[in-house]
């Protein structure tokens, strides 16, 4: 069977909470008994850690195991309008403290619709499962990767991943830990999305990429579309697909904040939000609500 493993701070939490409810609502009872959920933080309280072992409790995961964790020292924020150095623990999830043989790593600005364990039966031993980014495909078409081509222009046109979900198979998080830290030892001068171009410098070097269909980290397209078609550059698909596994809110706009604009897919957010908010009320902790991230 298999972890959820997520990266939490105290600007996420909330989200984080959506992620977990979203997961266990596409598994039945018997899976959810199986799973694991594992969590790095650098900030969380004692309390909000409670919280969340509380939830996964409520919600039927058969384990739950926290961890307060640092970055690798290498690791190069070029990009921290709302992102954090949280987004490099990823990078530190060890088979040991995962104890399952495959993680499924999952962003907190995302929400499950439906299985996102299926990736698993196909993926190889010594490959990560990742989805190509849906806003930069190919390394040199989107903003990925600056200066690189100028350097390497034979790696023009190769896949370029998003990093917001991953199917791994534990025995390879050593390998991609070490692989990442070198790359940004090298590499530094080429990150501009932080841990994600981290990751992609170690991959375009490793070949250690195993592509899973779009549908299992899809981008919330119509948010965009309702302020502008730059997105159109990059994709023409409809902005509310049918095959949707799991929706991924990139951007600032994020579907728990009030200036987010109310989508089709922001209100059944925004639903799923409302229950874990009801559940870890139940569960005693009154300190969150939907806005309080908003208001950081």
């Amino acid at each position: 069977m298999f972890a959820v493993g997520l990266c939490v701070d105290e600007r996420y939490l909330l989200p984080s909470l959506v992620v977990l409810e979203s997961v266990a609502s596409t598994l039945p009872p018997s899976v959810r008994r199986e799973v694991a959920v594992r969590v790095l933080t650098l900030d969380l309280t004692p309390q909000h850690a409670v919280t969340m072992a509380h939830l996964a409790a409520r919600l039927g995961f058969g384990s739950f195991d926290l961890r307060w964790a640092r970055p690798m020292r290498e690791a190069v924020m070029a990009d921290t309008g709302y992102i954090s150095v949280t987004a490099y623990l990823r990078f530190q999830f060890t088979p040991a403290f995962l104890a399952r043989p495959y993680l499924i790593y999952i962003d907190a600005d995302t929400l499950a619709v439906d299985d996102i364990s299926t990736p698993l039966a196909d993926l190889p031993d010594d490959r990560l499962g990742l989805v190509i980014d849906e806003f930069g495909p190919v390394v040199g078409r989107g903003h990925g990767l600056p200066g690189l081509l100028a350097d390497r222009p034979e790696l023009a046109g190769r896949p370029y991943f998003n990093s917001g979900m991953w199917w791994a198979p534990t025995g390879l998080l050593p390998v991609l830990r070490t692989g990442v830290r070198a790359a940004l030892r090298s590499g530094r001068r080429y990150i501009f999305h932080n841990d994600q171009d981290a990751l992609n410098l170690w991959l375009l070097h490793s070949d250690a990429a195993h592509p899973v269909s779009g549908r299992f980290n899809t981008y919330e397209l119509a948010c965009f579309l309702e302020r502008g078609t730059w997105t159109r550059r990059y994709t023409t698909r409809a902005p509310y697909p049918a095959d949707v596994a799991l929706l991924h809110f990139v951007g600032s706009a994020k579907p728990w904040l009030p200036m987010c604009p109310p989508t089709e897919h922001v209100r059944l957010y925004r639903t799923r939000l409302r229950d874990a908010l009801r559940t870890v009320h139940r569960l005693g902790d009154l300190s969150l609500d939907s806005y309080a991230l908003g208001r950081a």
